[in-house]
């Protein structure tokens, strides 16, 4: 017996059953044109706090006052937000890199390939040998001029400051894991972390970060990873936003505070991306995790 699917609507028929359900459509044809650029499921995640709350969770009908151009307005703002988050996680990814591989190859040229010469993680289970499986299909993978100098000059080896470059955030994020505590203690107190915050940071903001390679969505969004905080007061423009750290709000306090100690990148694209919040009165911009007045905290003015 065939698995059941949901039935094929045409897009007269997704407006129809968005009108049926207590959404103001506004100009039809126009709408109609929006979902021939967005799948209907992709806007989905924006009309859906605009569902009514009942006692077993959102129901199918809509709060008075949803309408599509709204909708499409968060879309759109969401859409900006992600472009801007990408383009300010790129310089600290940079950073990170050049911080891990200076900071090994000072205790060995190829201190990634000398596990005996990281921390006690890489001696311990199989994630290093993992971790060194994924290195080589990235380094067999490369098209870049520099791994084929090492190629053709030192059979392919790389030193640890040249191979961070072949590495994903991800990989990196492992590497800087299996280095030695006083290796990751001086990198993460550059942020004024702990290297266990650090490593946590790390985590959050490459899913983040993939969030946004992947046209995810950053709107209303609850992250299944809380980075690790210093105690009260010790960064006290993070902790304005401490209670939104499972939202997009604190994720991106993460990033202007780490843009800030590095003298990176534009610290004034997020806030100014964020300043061009819809004016949405169902949905404040709260629903991205802002608290009130977040744009007089000195991260983001």
């Amino acid at each position: 017996m065939p698995t059941p699917v949901k039935a094929y609507k045409t897009y007269d028929e997704q407006v129809d059953l968005l009108a049926s359900r207590g959404m103001d459509i506004g100009d039809r044809d126009a709408a109609i044109q929006e979902l021939q650029h967005i799948n209907y499921y992709r806007l989905s995640g924006y009309w859906y706090a605009f569902r009514r709350q009942g006692t077993s969770g959102r129901e199918d009908t809509f709060y008075a006052g949803t309408t599509f151009q709204d909708v499409v307005r968060l879309y759109t703002f969401d859409a900006s937000l992600r472009t801007a988050t990408f383009a300010s996680l790129a310089p600290i990814e940079l950073a990170l890199r050049a911080l891990i591989g200076h900071a090994l190859g000072t205790l060995h040229e190829c201190a990634h390939l000398e596990p005996k010469v990281l921390g006690p993680r890489a001696s311990q289970g199989g994630s290093y040998a993992t971790w060194i499986k994924r290195y080589k299909k990235s380094l067999a993978d490369s098209k870049e001029d520099f791994v084929k100098h090492h190629q053709a000059k030192y059979a392919g080896t790389l030193p640890v400051w040249a191979a961070v470059e072949v590495l994903d955030w991800g990989a990196l994020t492992y590497l800087y894991g299996f280095s030695p505590r006083h290796i990751q203690n001086d990198i993460a107190d550059k942020f004024g972390l702990t290297a266990p915050q650090l490593e946590s940071w790390m985590k959050s903001l490459n899913v983040v970060r993939n969030i946004c390679a992947h046209h995810g969505r950053l709107f209303n969004k609850v992250h299944a990873i809380k980075p690790k905080l210093p105690a009260v007061g010790h960064l006290p423009e993070v902790d304005k936003a401490r209670q939104e750290m499972n939202r997009t709000f604190g994720q991106l306090t993460l990033i202007q505070h780490m843009l800030r100690t590095l003298d990176v990148g534009r610290r004034q694209l997020l806030p100014a991306v964020l300043r061009t919040y819809p004016d949405v009165k169902l949905l404040p911009i709260s629903h991205v995790g802002a608290p009130p007045q977040w744009a007089g905290s000195a991260l983001w003015k």
